[in-house]
């Protein structure tokens, strides 16, 4: 039987612990949390076995799965590296930084001990043990970061273990990973984050025009609701390339703020049309089908009845719907309802039978 330590039943965590539960009911699985509530969630939904005193159980396990913030995530590498492991134990992480983590991960290696750090591009602005989801993965990257003496055998076993997540698995450095999610997570996690707070202030003597946001602020908002504590962890953790990238954002801003007080039009075209285009360009046209993403977009009216008719629709043509987002809907205004789907040919279906009550729009 597998035997399986997970420390911390957050999103992350208990997503994971979903998924091997689903794949393999009598797989084992220890749990540790700071939370005695999400402990006993967890056990009464059957998600894990048995509760761990913090890191305890841990040396019973074959796999360990290290689910905390990036500060407590390398606290846990040192203190695992004290204790008797298991002889093959493999021990991974699903933190969103690396560099630090995989250098905490040398006591690790020093004692023989294989450390895979691992991150799966995958989340939720909800949080918490009863927010999991076993599908959350499904059709994300997965990132994996091999410690030392780590073989592509070991990286097979864990593929395996986590393979009901059903993700894209993709092998990098650490250096190169968080210099990519810095750009395309962090940076943008603090920009919406900046960007609520700043309307929050100068809306304080109206508060009513804060809750008529809507349409694009709440897009372009949303992953301001994430976890305080995991993205403060975050970005300490990953301080110099942020700052670095950040730097250059305020200076790109300041050079789009001399052009909206010099009344530089053509400049200010050139701005939002190169942004136009290269949004309009993200995905497997351009960059190649890795991602594995099919985007539709419907024109949908707010009223009773029309996302559940969509999808109705399309269980009836058994076209598997990986995920669908509202970008934007307001009273008596058509809402964009994008539809994703893991395959162009169901793209194409569910455009054929959509197309003859709901507009279809370009990208």
């Amino acid at each position: 039987m597998t035997t399986i330590f997970i420390k911390g039943l957050g999103l992350i965590g208990s997503s994971l612990a979903r998924a091997l539960k689903q794949k393999n009911p009598t797989q084992f699985i220890y749990a540790c949390d700071t939370q005695a509530d999400s402990l006993n969630y967890a056990l009464a939904e059957g998600i894990i076995d048995q509760v761990s005193p913090d890191l305890e159980l841990a040396s019973k396990a074959d796999f360990i799965i290290l689910a905390s913030p990036v500060s407590q995530i390398i606290a846990d590498i040192e203190a695992l590296s004290q204790m008797d492991l298991k002889p093959e134990v493999l021990v991974t992480d699903v933190g969103s930084t690396k560099a630090t983590i995989l250098a905490a991960s040398k006591v690790l290696s020093a004692k023989g001990v294989k450390f895979i750090g691992g991150h799966p591009m995958a989340g939720s602005h909800k949080t918490g043990v009863r927010a999991g989801r076993a599908d959350l993965f499904e059709n994300a990257f997965y990132f994996q970061i091999p410690g030392l003496n780590v073989t592509a055998n070991d990286l097979g076993k864990m593929q395996e273990l986590l393979s009901e997540t059903k993700v894209k698995w993709l092998q990098l450095k650490a250096i190169e990973h968080d210099k990519v999610v810095a750009q395309i997570s962090h940076l943008p996690h603090v920009l919406a984050s900046a960007l609520v707070n700043q309307t929050e202030q100068t809306f304080v003597a109206n508060p009513l025009a804060l809750r008529l946001a809507a349409g694009g602020f709440k897009s372009m908002t949303r992953i301001a609701a994430a976890d305080p504590e995991m993205w403060s962890a975050i970005m300490l953790n990953n301080r110099e390339i942020i700052v670095q990238q950040l730097q250059a954002f305020l200076t790109y801003l300041t050079t789009i703020k001399a052009q909206i007080e010099q009344g530089q039009k053509a400049e200010l075209e050139d701005f939002f049309h190169q942004a136009q285009v290269t949004r309009q360009s993200l995905g497997p046209q351009k960059f190649g089908a890795l991602s594995g993403f099919y985007d539709l977009f419907v024109n949908i009216p707010d009223q009773v009845g029309s996302l559940a008719e969509i999808t109705q629709l399309l269980a009836q043509a058994q076209i598997n719907l990986v995920n669908m987002h509202i970008l934007e809907i307001r009273e008596d205004i058509d809402g964009v309802l994008q539809l994703t789907f893991s395959s162009q040919a169901n793209l194409e279906k569910a455009q054929e039978i959509l197309t003859a009550k709901y507009q279809i729009l370009k990208r």
